[in-house]
């Protein structure tokens, strides 16, 4: 009988690798299937798949790589339709289209300062309409949208004015053009307005507000075939579906679950149009999610699918609907709905771990008081290995904090919590105040409190758990990445309850991101953190003395988000008040690491480092990590 926190595992960092491979955005068209598919073996490249009466093919091979670098995240960086099939290509941002031969055809021929994303075709005029975003010698890039020569790749500004643009869709007749704005200092989930035109030529006149503000969030419009609208809204305080006709705006179905996740990329389709009387969508609630159909007439709602834990990207093809789906214990996987036989064909799962479900932590969706009288939530996972039985004493406790902070976990599996689940810890992924799928309340609580209740939440799940008699109090770690990444080095100089920490390209000097960090997230840490003397008290980097306890950093020497002088200043200071701390950068990744070999450092690298630190004697090889100060 092995101590919990080393146990022999065969979830490995390379095996995690190896396995996986993200599925996105799939789209149907004239009975072809095509989709997104990330290859971190290929250096995170992403190539667009198409798979004909069962025939898969590549249209993007390498060193072709399908991404939109526009509000740096991208997104929605292919258009399959009639017309044919168009990309923007990572290196350089242009717009290339797939021939029918196979043949690879470029269309625009700028530099990288020019970027597209979310195309939209415009057969009528042999044109795209894309948002596009322009890098000049102004302090922000100039967001609008373009339309684009299919022919000679010809670009002409289309509408302009507003700080973002996102979602632009074409009626079926042509000649109506809807998209969503927003400005500064909002984000997409903060306030957007619906605009509603009329195309003429290259212009757009006539136009008009659908629905949103300053304080409602409107995302992901779609046209019926009437010529009515359906778009997502959370002015009930969930992100509900609506309807605009002639008549006016009226919920389709209103109800205390979320029909939308934050748009932190553009593409994201949460519901899919089958016809003109029905509708699919997602629905999130309580921490579960499914899938229902909707009669837009009666507003009554039919399950169709809750196997898997979430779903994402849904498409229709009126007879068929198309979603990712991802359960807690094996990989995404791509869905075929059929409406009529309601029947489901698994068409592509991302590669196999070859690894027992038995290995596999099961999450538990729990609900904990907070110290201010409220509650919030996280999926607890306990350690789970088929091969031990249970140890003496208590597990040690990860703790995660997901990004964004406008995120959320979920009970999708993580091969990073079976990793730590799998050899004898207990994980604990936290939907601190502020996280999506509670709705706007909970979202909008940590608004000039970023810092204060994410942190004192992390820190209450513990407590809980404690309580509970489940983990060892003395071996308690956080970890994050990004905003995550903020609220770890947070928690650790201003609370005493975690032992041992881990900084994924986070923040450590809020003035140093308001500076340096990029346009689409320029403003957010107004309303995050309420006032501008916030950015100096909450900044951990001003906090050294409240650091008492060992932290691994890893940064992307590449990244535009959270420049690199983050991590590095935050090491140094640590380095000078003599507290162990060990560096990792990868000089060519960005926010995210996405090169095979660097995910696998990380993971064995930070794994290493708890070991050290906890005392923890692991039956593996792992990296060696130069630790300074121990």
């Amino acid at each position: 009988m092995n101590a919990y926190g080393g146990w022999s595992s065969p979830i490995t960092p390379e095996a995690i690798v190896e396995s996986v491979s993200g599925i996105t955005e799939p789209n149907s068209v004239n009975g072809a299937l095509f989709w997104l598919e990330s290859r971190p073996t290929e250096g995170g490249r992403v190539t667009l798949l198409k798979q004909v009466n069962g025939l898969l093919t590549e249209l993007t091979p390498a060193p072709l790589n399908v991404r939109s670098r526009v509000h740096e995240y991208g997104g929605a960086a292919y258009l399959a339709c009639e017309k044919g099939t168009f990309f923007v290509n990572a290196s350089d941002q242009n717009i290339f289209e797939v021939m029918d031969d196979g043949a690879i055809r470029q269309i625009t021929d700028s530099d990288a300062s020019v970027r597209y994303a979310d195309l939209c075709m415009d057969a009528a005029n042999n044109r795209l309409i894309a948002v596009t975003e322009v890098h000049g010698d102004a302090p922000e890039p100039k967001n609008a949208l373009a339309s684009v020569s299919i022919a000679n790749g010809h670009a002409e500004l289309l509408c302009e004015g507003h700080d973002f643009y996102a979602s632009p869709r074409l009626s079926t007749t042509g000649d109506e053009l809807v998209f969503v704005v927003w400005d500064h200092p909002n984000m997409p989930w903060d306030g957007t307005q619906l605009i509603r035109a009329t195309l003429e030529n290259n212009r757009l006149v006539n136009e008009t507000v659908v629905a949103g503000g300053a304080t409602e969030s409107v995302l992901q419009p779609s046209w019926l075939p009437d010529g009515s609208l359906l778009f997502v809204s959370d002015v009930s305080n969930f992100w509900n579906l609506y309807r605009w006709d002639a008549t006016g705006v009226y919920p389709v179905l209103e109800e205390p679950a979320e029909y939308a996740s934050p748009p932190w990329q553009f593409g994201y389709r949460n519901y899919a149009v089958v016809n003109e009387q029905f509708v699919v969508a997602c629905r999130h609630f309580n921490g579960e999610q499914d899938v229902i159909l909707i009669d837009l007439a009666s507003g009554f709602a039919t399950p169709l699918l809750d196997e898997w834990a979430t779903y994402g990207y849904l498409s229709s093809d009126s007879q068929r609907i198309y979603c990712v789906g991802s359960r807690c214990d094996r990989s995404s996987e791509l869905i075929q709905y059929d409406l009529g036989a309601r029947t489901v064909t698994l068409l592509v799962q991302s590669r196999s771990l070859g690894i027992d479900v038995d290995w596999f932590s099961q999450p538990q969706h729990i609900a904990f008081n907070t110290r201010d009288g409220e509650q919030a939530f996280a999926y607890l996972y306990l350690p789970c290995n088929p091969e031990q039985d249970a140890a003496p004493g208590k597990p040690p406790l990860m703790v995660m904090s997901h990004g964004g902070p406008t995120g959320s976990a979920s009970a999708t599996l993580s091969l990073g919590v079976q990793f730590y689940t799998s050899r004898g810890w207990a994980v604990a992924d936290v939907n601190y105040r502020g996280s999506t799928g509670y709705g706007r309340v909970y979202r909008d609580a940590l608004k000039g409190q970023w810092g204060n209740l994410d942190v004192t939440d992390c820190e209450d799940a513990v407590n809980h758990l404690i309580n509970q008699g489940i983990v060892d109090a003395t071996r308690v770690a956080i970890r994050g990445g990004s905003a995550g990444g903020y609220t770890t080095l947070r928690a650790l100089t201003t609370t005493t309850t975690f032992r041992a920490g881990a900084s994924h390209y986070g923040i450590g000097d809020l003035s140093a991101l308001a500076r340096d960090t990029h346009k689409f997230e320029s403003r957010y840490l107004e309303a995050l953190l309420g006032s501008e003397s916030a950015l100096i008290d909450r900044s951990p980097i001003n906090h050294l003395d409240g650091f008492n306890c060992p932290v691994i950093f890893f940064q992307g020497g590449d990244d535009k988000i959270v420049p690199p002088n983050q991590a590095q200043e935050m090491v140094a200071a640590l380095r000078d008040k003599g507290l162990p701390v060990a560096y990792i950068e990868f000089p060519d990744e960005g926010h995210g690491f996405r090169d095979a070999d660097n995910i696998v450092r990380t993971i064995g690298s930070e794994y290493a480092f708890l070991c050290e630190i906890f005392a923890i004697e692991p039956v593996e090889n792992l990296p060696d990590v130069k630790i300074e100060n121990l």
